[in-house]
């Protein structure tokens, strides 16, 4: 028989347990495990930060030219003016606006058909993973596009990391080049202690995070830096105002930037032996004052290497010559393609 107390104690309903408070001694009992969780989701939220502006960047700098698609590759363009035609490559880290704010591309529309191509990864284009994006598969798929767009001969102007593949395209399709204007390129391998620390975000999986959380802010903290280095000594003129740098900060484009410096090494080893086949005219220029790369290593010992390139040396004018001295790019466009290069006051009247 049941006492009184029994009953009463079965009768008790199940309290429940008591859920565990986060206290200071739970921290000193689990500091890594919290600070790990702490940091998990201070990625996950600057992951959706950049998501978000890497969005608005792309509405606030919307297409400005049309596209080719190359092998299911969607390819940007913008294509202005009329006469021979006249191919931009930009360098690492930039797109289309680059010309589009120096001025260069209405300065040379006065005179040629300007295209100007966002390379695989930069500005609207796309960069599938699926594809090495060497300088050579670069110029595999600009010269299938330039065949699209109906033009199978151009001039070829590349900045910085774009001379790899014009250069490029020069010596696998040099039926469709017909002269080459490099600006500020880097021919010869060297050591190069930046392209380590630039490659970071490159590398599959812990690059990937990098680039979605770390990446962008960095990139905005240190870009009043880099455009300094990269200008100077020259100051960085008002027009640049106009190059929308939040589209440069987008992951998928420091992606793309991580990659070419982990590729700029090993290309110029691949490409180096094949520079004295060429045929066409070469006209070379490079800032006398470059910071990035040391132009008597690189623009002039090209130069000595092609016999029929001419070399411009701008003295004050650092990486950015297309920038701060444009006028003398445009020049030096004029020359390559065989055209008697404007005076000064021409120049300015067609800017």
């Amino acid at each position: 028989m049941t006492s009184r107390r029994s009953r009463a104690r079965l009768a008790k309903p199940n309290r429940p347990a008591t859920p565990p408070t986060l206290s200071w001694s739970n921290v000193q009992a689990h500091p890594y495990a919290i600070g790990a969780a702490a940091g998990v989701v201070g990625l996950a939220v600057s992951a959706f930060i950049n998501h978000r502006l890497a969005k608005k960047a792309e509405r606030d700098s919307p297409p400005a030219g049309q596209f080719v698609e190359v092998n299911g590759v969607r390819l940007h363009c913008v294509i202005r003016g009329e006469g021979e035609p006249l191919l931009l490559l930009h360098g690492n880290g930039s797109m289309i606006q680059d010309f589009e704010s120096s001025g260069l591309i209405d300065l040379a529309a006065k005179r040629y058909r300007v295209v100007a191509i966002d390379r695989p990864g930069y500005g609207h284009s796309e960069r599938p993973r699926s594809t090495i994006w060497t300088d050579e598969a670069q110029a595999d798929l600009i010269h299938a596009a330039l065949l699209q767009i109906g033009i199978d001969r151009a001039t070829i102007l590349g900045h910085s990391w774009g001379c790899s593949v014009a250069l490029a395209l020069a010596v696998k399709y040099p039926e469709a080049v017909r002269a080459l204007v490099l600006a500020s390129g880097y021919y010869y391998p060297s050591v190069r202690a930046d392209v380590v620390t630039m490659s970071g975000p490159a590398v599959p999986v812990v690059g990937d995070v990098i680039r979605y959380t770390v990446s962008p802010i960095l990139s905005r903290l240190m870009w009043p830096l880099l455009t300094r280095k990269i200008f100077g000594p020259a100051r960085v003129p008002e027009k640049f105002d106009g190059f929308p740098k939040e589209m440069a900060f987008r992951p998928s484009q420091i992606r793309a930037s991580a990659a070419e410096s982990a590729l700029m090494i090993p290309d110029a080893i691949a490409a180096r032996a094949r520079y004295s086949e060429l045929k066409m005219p070469v006209v070379i220029i490079a800032g006398e004052d470059d910071r990035l790369i040391n132009i008597d290593e690189q623009s002039a010992r090209l130069h000595a290497e092609i016999a029929q390139s001419t070399l411009h040396r701008i003295s004050g004018v650092g990486h950015m010559v297309h920038q701060t001295a444009t006028d003398a790019v445009m020049s030096a466009i004029d020359e390559a393609a065989g055209r008697k290069p404007r005076k000064p006051t021409e120049i300015a009247k067609a800017a």
